[in-house]
């Protein structure tokens, strides 16, 4: 098991400077992560930067609230596939999925699939502010819009991973081909192993160095 080839190494804060973006990536070449997950103005820097590796550039979209239209969710993966991105985690509309609104969010999700055009979409559903019955309609809004994996969290809201969620979500989403990425608050090896055997197949974390420290 390659433990290093489940983790996005990620940094989206706001403040994160260039400099720290290019270090961001030397880590990732240096332990051969899965991905680096950043904010879109970043995704030609890490292109460059990642350039003869296999490791992917992951971008974020409607990030993070996920209540832009899904016209602008679109043109931002558009150009942000046109910057060098090949993975992408995008935001449901949370406000449409606790209103019942389930035909938004599946076209939502959809029209984020096809703007990646074929490339790998996470579709977070944030799942700190969801019930475990919203939690099941989102990832079945994932698996019908054909997306290629369901997210928890994006980190920036009130709770991040959960062992029980993200048990839930493989579940729900694995029979149908789907896979899960746990995200927020994973800051060690001992809960980065317990997401992995809840259903885990990716983790985004900006502690990805430390996990693998903890590992060995």
């Amino acid at each position: 098991m390659n433990l290093n080839k489940y983790i996005d190494h990620t940094l989206l804060k706001p403040e994160a400077t260039k400099q720290q973006i290019v270090e961001l990536c030397k880590q990732a070449r240096e332990y051969e992560f899965a991905s680096v997950c950043v904010n879109g103005c970043w995704v030609e820097t890490c292109k460059q930067e990642l350039k003869d590796t296999n490791i992917a550039v992951c971008t974020t979209i409607g990030f993070p609230l996920g209540a832009t239209s899904t016209v602008a969710k679109a043109y931002e993966t558009k150009e942000a596939l046109a910057d060098g991105a090949t993975e992408f985690d995008m935001v449901i509309n949370i406000g449409a999925l606790k209103e019942g609104n389930l035909d938004y969010v599946t076209d939502d999700i959809a029209a984020v699939v096809k703007a990646a055009n074929g490339h790998v979409v996470k579709v977070i559903i944030e799942t700190c502010l969801l019930s475990k019955e919203e939690i099941a309609q989102a990832c079945r809004c994932a698996v019908q819009a054909k997306a290629s994996f369901v997210k928890t969290s994006t980190g920036f809201s009130s709770a991040g991973a959960n062992v029980d969620d993200v048990k839930m979500m493989a579940e729900i989403v694995h029979p149908a081909g789907l896979k899960v990425k746990a995200s927020g608050g994973i800051k060690d090896a001992e809960t980065f192993m317990a997401m992995i055997e809840a259903g885990a197949d990716r983790i985004g974390c900006s502690a990805g160095i430390a996990i693998m420290q903890g590992l060995k």
